[in-house]
């Protein structure tokens, strides 16, 4: 099973919000979670826009969890692809 770390989907229309949850690669995007682990609001500019357990993040990158693309900037952003680098 491989596993990633991306976003889903919540909100309502013109109102996105994103829940970052790592999940098997086959599911759909919306579909079931193995983990949450952090919320993006991309209408919240500020850095409370995007939170992250940074230790679960850390241990399922650990794991061979794969971000996606967006994910991946916001966790470069974040720092936490550096403590994921050091560990």
């Amino acid at each position: 099973m491989a596993t990633v770390i991306r976003l889903r989907r919540g909100g309502r229309k013109k109102k996105p919000f994103y829940h970052v949850v790592v999940t098997d690669s086959r599911s759909p995007r919306n579909g079931r979670c193995i983990e949450q682990i952090g919320t993006y609001d991309p209408l919240n500019d500020t850095s409370a826009g995007f939170t992250l357990d940074a230790d679960k993040a850390v241990d399922w990158l650990k794991k061979g969890a794969l971000p996606s693309e967006r994910v991946k900037s916001l966790m470069t952003k974040s720092g936490v692809m550096e403590k994921a680098a050091q560990k």
